[in-house]
């Protein structure tokens, strides 16, 4: 085993350390956008579209029993012999109130499982959120202490006509022989 380590390149784990930081950043940003989406989205279902469309509902029904009252005054009126136009206003309408119930339904059985069927994702990125702010800051510090102590080593242990090996334009081959280390 070798007693001594043949550094040929600190440039790459400084790149790797500048990339993981680039990352890090990239990816909070992208964990609380996905949350906030979370958020929003329980918060638009359990407000907003619950209001909206119980407002639809509403509105569509004194549409339909309006255009309902039309077609029966036009079935007993003298003067109209073919009450169709009413006919068909009563079925657009009784379509609009069909479908705003529908979409009440649908947003009550959405708010009731939403929080079953998100809760576990928004778990995992809670998870990657503690991730992301604690233990990748401890990996950038560990790198840059790494990176110091590796400097430090190849100064110590370079040779004093060679200049240290700090960039990777070097190749193992053209790196004088490593000598013993003194002990520590």
């Amino acid at each position: 085993m070798a007693d001594q380590v043949k550094i040929t390149s600190l440039d790459v784990l400084e790149t790797f350390r500048s990339r993981l930081i680039v990352f890090l950043t990239k990816a909070r940003r992208a964990v609380d956008e996905a949350t906030d989406d979370a958020r929003r989205t329980r918060n638009w279902l359990h407000g907003e579209q619950k209001v909206f469309w119980e407002a639809q509902w509403r509105k569509r029904r004194k549409a339909y029993d309006a255009a309902q009252q039309e077609l029966i005054s036009a079935r007993f009126s003298e003067f109209n012999d073919s009450p169709s136009l009413q006919q068909a206003a009563v079925r657009k309408t009784k379509a609009a109130l069909d479908e705003a119930e529908d979409k009440m339904r649908k947003v009550k059985a959405w708010s009731r499982d939403f929080d079953r069927c998100a809760e576990p994702v928004v778990k995992k990125l809670e998870g990657m959120k503690h991730y992301i702010e604690h233990d990748l800051p401890m990996a950038v510090a560990l790198l840059t202490q790494i990176q110091r102590t590796l400097e430090a080593y190849s100064e110590t242990h370079a040779p004093s006509d060679a200049p240290a090996p700090s960039s990777g334009g070097e190749s193992p081959e053209s790196l004088p022989e490593p000598t013993e280390p003194s002990p520590p």
